[in-house]
């Protein structure tokens, strides 16, 4: 075999194993994803979620996570007992924002964003118990605060749901009050 043939096949060899070692890594990284519903990670920095299991509480900092702000009352019906402990004692800041799921507020968005500005420069899980309260909470953050985008950031609420009623009309509220012309759908 030539050196030419030689080299090609090395070459060929090592793309096939630099490939699979990447495909690897994507479905690790993916099933390392917490056990939740409607998991939408929207950045290296920031996931939100439906209420994760108590053991994929237990394994946020194993994660990289260093907070989680929680959006849900503590007495609906599939919180996990001892939230706040399991997060804390992990060395993370846990965060309870008790929004009524038929009544959100602007006081609420307003909790929200001191919550997130205090812990912006960690890893973060916003949760509740199906993403709805999170993703929608989330969207405002973004588009808001950090001035992303609102139809790439609004991507996230979607693959979760479509808001309506009340969350809709706060949406739509604190956008026209932030001067932003989006409409959710």
């Amino acid at each position: 075999m030539n050196s030419a043939v030689r080299q090609c096949l090395q070459t060929a060899v090592w793309l096939a194993l630099t490939c699979g070692a990447v495909v690897v890594g994507s479905a690790l990284a993916t099933d390392s994803i917490i056990q939740a519903p409607n998991v939408v990670p929207i950045s290296a920095s920031l996931v939100t979620s439906g209420q994760p299991t108590r053991e994929a509480l237990s394994k946020l900092s194993t994660q990289g996570f260093g907070a989680v702000i929680y959006l849900a009352p503590p007495t609906v019906h599939d919180a996990v007992a001892g939230e706040a402990e399991i997060i804390r004692s992990q060395g993370l800041d846990f965060v309870n924002i008790p929004i009524p799921f038929g009544k959100p507020t602007e006081a609420d968005c307003e909790s929200f964003v001191t919550a997130m500005n205090k812990i912006r420069d960690r890893k973060v899980l916003v949760h509740c118990q199906v993403n709805m309260r999170a993703s929608s909470m989330t969207f405002l953050y973004r588009v808001i605060v950090d001035h992303e985008a609102p139809d790439q950031a609004y991507q996230a609420v979607a693959k979760v749901w479509s808001p309506e009623g009340p969350w809709k009309k706060l949406l739509v509220t604190e956008l026209r009050k932030a001067g932003i012309d989006f409409e959710p759908y």
